[in-house]
């Protein structure tokens, strides 16, 4: 069968029926929302919502990111409603009760989030591979390796981890204790180095937020599927994730 090709914004049935002939496995609109993609709706110029709209007189496609709206969508609700969005200028805009609706075959997806997203999901199976055939060839050195394993900065932690939780994280992490420090997610080897140069484990990390912060999987689930800096760090993530029976 002949691989389609992506228009610049896919419908839901475009997108799964792309990403399935690339990955071999049946996709939803759940699916896709679950794995971190986002849905944009046109929205046609409407003089109530100027200020939303800008210069773009003629409309422009809205993002759909909101936790609210998005569940609702991934739970199988026959239409889309928007209550948050971003305007024109990408500025995060709440808007006016009960916000816009609108039907659910409006709903595109971008065709370089949909590529973006089958490399990940070839990158992170290629990891697994190569993951068990080393497994099988010689025996893990658990602890070892997670001293010497490299990790993400504070920037990163920050960027993907950040709105996830109600402290003040920048300061917990330069505080460096509890699951932030030598004996959490911190890499032990790199605390020898300049303050700047510590990393953390974002696996770890995520595990401790969720225990001790009690921010939901699902969420953290999101920020590896969302940013680029954590692909080398998704494979290892599922898998704690199927050991754990998540």
């Amino acid at each position: 069968m002949a691989i389609i090709e992506l228009p610049f914004r896919a419908t839901t049935a475009q997108a799964c029926h792309w990403l399935a002939q690339h990955t071999g496995t049946p996709w939803t609109l759940a699916r896709l929302i679950e794995s971190g993609l986002t849905p944009y709706v046109w929205l046609d110029y409407d003089a109530d919502y100027a200020a939303l709209f800008g210069d773009a007189n003629g409309g422009y496609a809205a993002p759909i990111f909101f936790e609210g709206d998005t569940q609702r969508l991934a739970a199988g609700s026959e239409d889309v409603l928007i209550t948050m969005t971003k305007d024109v200028y990408r500025i995060v805009t709440q808007l006016k009760p009960p916000g816009f609706r609108r039907a659910l075959d409006e709903l595109r997806f971008l065709k370089k989030d949909l590529e973006r997203h089958a490399s990940k999901l070839k990158r992170e199976a290629e990891a697994e591979v190569q993951a068990e055939i080393q497994a099988r060839q010689e025996p893990a050195d658990v602890e070892g390796a997670k001293e010497s394993q490299t990790g993400i900065n504070k920037e990163q932690v920050l960027i993907a981890f950040a709105r996830l939780v109600k402290i003040d994280l920048a300061q917990a992490l330069d505080a460096g204790g509890g699951i932030f420090g030598d004996e959490g997610s911190r890499v032990k080897g790199s605390t020898k180095k300049a303050k700047n140069k510590i990393v953390w484990n974002p696996v770890t990390l995520a595990l401790g937020l969720n225990d001790v912060y009690r921010v939901p999987l699902p969420h953290l689930k999101r920020a590896f599927s969302s940013h680029e800096f954590l692909d080398a760090w998704a494979a290892e993530w599922h898998k704690t994730m199927a050991l754990l029976g998540k």
